[in-house]
């Protein structure tokens, strides 16, 4: 047994790390090796779609620091009450604040060794990088990263540990890690060349048999996403999907479409779990398993620094961290492009007309979503960027709410109702909207002549737009399309989109992000 707060013995057999090619494996799994009329009890803590916030934002929120006190206040609890802890990540770990972007989030994956994790989906954003990083990050990790449907396409074997299992005194656990197959179609090409992402119930459904054999309690740790009663739209499909078709999971820990279950969702047998986004929460499920049936007991998300919850942060993560946060401080300063006017960005200018600057950045959302068009609201855009070089400071102070980007689909029908509600909106107030990709003409308080990609529009074509997530969720009044069924959060911090477009185009000329296609009468 391993003392440190975990409570658990990690079977590490040589064959586990083979994955696939288990049947050697197997035979060294004792079957049945928990006690009959013993209860016993198994708290599974959760998070989700860390993005890079390993350290608290500017309002003092959230963090792995707070965390950390939260987790080992849970493990002594638990502890005490003769129960044992698992703690498990969603996947997401990569891409979402410039301060872990820039240093391939090292620090988020040392806070997780300290934090004590013990397994990881791998998630699409692992993926945003070379995958020599993503190899780096594996090997940091004390923990391993899971995923059974994805398979490199040499071997014919997961690129990844298909699942680990962990024993509590003859309780055995099994945690499988899935991920979207939507990831190649998420990233860089490159970054998944060579790789088959598999449909995730043929390979849950592969390896069920395995896993019931290995263990007494099957748990998929999955970064599918949630969509309720499986109408996933134009994402592949998510957990409710994979519960409803294969029969023998337990429990479903996930993450990807940063939903707030505040209750589980039960499906076929199956309780599924998903922890909001970004460290905000952290969930926690407690069980009770007595001869072959599991309970579910309580379940509950714990705010992480808000919500009027004030958390001590933990000071050996503080320590660990700190060192990270200051260089990565320094690093936002660093030269990214230049610009051979002033980029306008003044409350005066952007919330009343138009602007190059606004432009550029709707500009920037279209190329890293492939959308048709982009909006942007005049309010989230919080200075200008002056002539001369360009530095990230300068990216973060144009956009510091660290809103991610979104897209959704729509037929042209949809479009022209959202437009008739945000094209309109008034001068002088946070609402007023920056285009790109569209043109139109607003006259008699209604869009007229809406042209996307130069063709007029077709009321029954599906059209992409992209927005930043605090007007996709119905910020400045705009229209709440994160429930429509092609709604997709990507997961990108606007100002890193914003700063890898301004790297590739430099030296920018203000004069090509001049405003058009709008005309108001």
């Amino acid at each position: 047994m391993i003392s440190m707060n975990r409570g658990f013995k990690l079977l590490t057999a040589t064959a586990l790390a083979l994955a696939v090619s288990a049947c050697s494996f197997l035979q060294q799994q004792p079957e049945g090796t928990y006690e009959q009329d013993k209860t016993y009890k198994l708290t599974v803590l959760h998070t989700n779609d860390h993005h890079g916030r390993f350290w608290r934002d500017h309002k003092g929120r959230w963090g792995m620091s707070a965390r950390m006190t939260l987790v080992n206040e849970i493990r002594q609890e638990v502890k005490d009450e003769g129960g044992n802890v698992l703690l498990l990540s969603g996947g997401d770990v990569n891409s979402g604040v410039p301060e872990s972007d820039l240093q391939d989030a090292i620090p988020d994956f040392k806070g997780m060794n300290l934090l004590g994790y013990d397994a990881m989906a791998v998630g699409n954003h692992e993926f945003d990088k070379p995958r020599d990083v993503l190899m780096m990050q594996q090997d940091i990790a004390d923990f391993p990263f899971l995923s059974a449907n994805i398979i490199d396409e040499k071997t014919g074997s997961p690129l990844f540990k298909p699942y680990t299992t962990f024993e509590f005194d003859g309780l055995r656990v099994a945690v499988m890690g899935l991920t979207t197959i939507d990831t190649p179609k998420a990233t860089d090409p490159a970054n998944t060349a060579g790789l088959d992402f598999i449909s995730p119930v043929k390979a849950t459904s592969q390896l069920m048999p395995e896993l019931k054999k290995a263990s007494d309690i099957v748990i998929v740790s999955s970064h599918l996403g949630y969509y309720e009663d499986a109408n996933h739209g134009v994402n592949s499909p998510g957990d409710v999907t994979l519960a409803r078709n294969v029969d023998g999971i337990d429990m479903i820990f996930g993450g990807h479409s940063h939903q707030t279950l505040e209750r589980p969702d039960k499906q076929n047998g199956t309780y599924i779990f998903q922890a909001n986004e970004l460290g905000k929460f952290i969930g926690r499920a407690d069980f009770e398993f007595r001869n072959g049936v599991l309970k579910l007991v309580s379940y509950k998300l714990i705010p992480v620094n808000h919500k009027e919850i004030t958390i001590k942060e933990d000071p050996a993560m503080l320590a660990l961290l700190a060192p990270y946060h200051e260089k990565g401080a320094k690093l936002v300063e660093a030269r990214v492009g230049s610009v051979d006017e002033r980029l306008m960005g003044e409350r005066s200018e952007v919330r009343f007309q138009p602007t190059d600057l606004g432009t550029m950045i709707t500009q920037a959302f279209i190329e890293k979503t492939g959308a048709d068009f982009a909006t942007m609201n005049g309010g989230g855009i919080r200075a200008s960027i002056p002539a001369g070089e360009i530095t990230y400071k300068n990216i973060l102070t144009v956009l510091p709410f660290g809103n991610t980007l979104t897209t959704v689909e729509m037929n042209g029908q949809e479009v022209m109702d959202y437009l008739n509600v945000v094209a309109l909106k008034p001068a002088n107030s946070g609402a007023f909207a920056h285009f790109s990709g569209i043109e139109m003409v607003i006259e008699s308080g209604a869009v007229h002549d809406v042209r996307i990609g130069g063709e007029a529009i077709d009321l029954n074509k599906t059209y992409k737009m992209a927005l930043l997530s605090f007007s996709a969720g119905g910020g400045d009044n705009y229209p709440n399309v994160k429930k429509m069924p092609g709604f997709v959060d990507t997961g990108f911090a606007d100002a890193e989109v914003l700063r890898e477009f301004t790297e590739k185009h430099s030296p920018l000329k203000v004069s090509d992000f001049t405003p058009a296609g709008i005309v108001r009468k």
